[in-house]
């Protein structure tokens, strides 16, 4: 099977390639600590360090492209239906919304960078003519997208500058429609972006309580189906299940300020603790208390 986890078993360490500039992330023992680093939130852009031995992440799903690069170890991982491994020097793309989960495929550990890039900065770097690109393959070998992971992800204790932001976006987008499957393309049916635009920026101001498909067929001048699956086109995700995510962002900011777990629930919109810690490990493969115990180690 292509990308599958066969014949790693046997496999103790992989070296990463030259990758400057990104530091590894191992004990003394040379073995994989287990922890979470987390950069500054840059326009939307989350990037992140993981390392791990074992199962790191339960199912989960995200509402953004996930971008990655396995940095040591053999990172493996259930998606659409399959199981895949992934190398040092490999690219990694996840797509909104698809379900999968995260291991380490060696007793080594596992030491990997990833971005989560939200879909509409896909469409706004090619012009708003294009849908979202899909790519079949959730593992590729591309180095000039590899090159461009290494830029976004070598320093993660400061923000990209602006202007080298705006053109890794762009390589980005043009490599992913590179290895895309050709059916988000352009279409003659009409977008809408500007109607999805106003529902995500009312979903984004009115996270903390519920909204009604009332409230959105207002907003976007369409009826509630319409609005769904225009919303689904643009973002890659479901109306419900981006405003969860806000909550479930806001929650993540209070708990790295020391909130409680209940009071982060209550403040970010959530029924109460239980409610908010299925969705957490819905999306994020782990428990909040797990998240908050491996970030204090990063």
């Amino acid at each position: 099977m292509k990308n599958s986890v066969e014949g790693y078993a046997g496999i103790d360490e992989i070296a990463a390639p030259n990758t400057a500039g990104l530091e590894q992330s191992c004990s003394a023992a040379g073995r994989v600590s287990d922890g979470i680093v987390e950069a500054p939130s840059s326009h939307g852009i989350e990037r992140i360090e993981a390392r791990f031995r074992g199962n790191g992440f339960s199912p989960h799903r995200h509402d953004t492209y996930a971008l990655g690069m396995t940095l040591s170890g053999v990172q493996t991982f259930q998606y659409r239906g399959a199981a895949r491994a992934s190398l040092p020097g490999k690219v990694i793309v996840l797509h909104p919304d698809e379900l999968h989960d995260g291991a380490a495929g060696t007793d080594a550990g596992l030491v990997y960078r990833m971005l989560y890039l939200p879909p509409e900065r896909l469409i706004e770097a090619a012009g708003g003519a294009r849908g979202l690109p899909f790519v079949p393959d959730p593992i590729i070998t591309d180095m000039d997208l590899h090159q461009s992971l290494t830029e976004a992800l070598d320093n993660l204790e400061s923000e990209p500058q602006a202007l080298l932001l705006d053109d890794l976006i762009v390589r980005f987008s043009e490599g992913l429609w590179r290895h895309a499957d050709g059916l988000g393309g352009a279409s003659g049916k009409t977008l809408a972006r500007e109607a999805v635009l106003r529902c995500r920026d009312y979903l984004q101001d009115n996270f903390e309580r519920e909204v009604s498909s009332e409230e959105l067929e207002s907003v976007s001048g369409f009826d509630r189906y319409t609005t769904a699956r225009q919303f689904r086109r643009f973002l890659g995700t479901s109306p419900h299940r981006y405003l969860v995510m806000r909550r479930l962002d806001r929650a993540k900011a209070l708990l790295s300020e020391g909130c409680s777990l209940a009071a982060a629930a209550a403040d970010a919109g959530f029924a109460d603790q239980a409610h908010f810690t299925r969705h957490f490990k819905r999306t994020f493969g782990m428990t909040p208390g797990r998240w908050q115990a491996l970030r204090k180690t990063g």
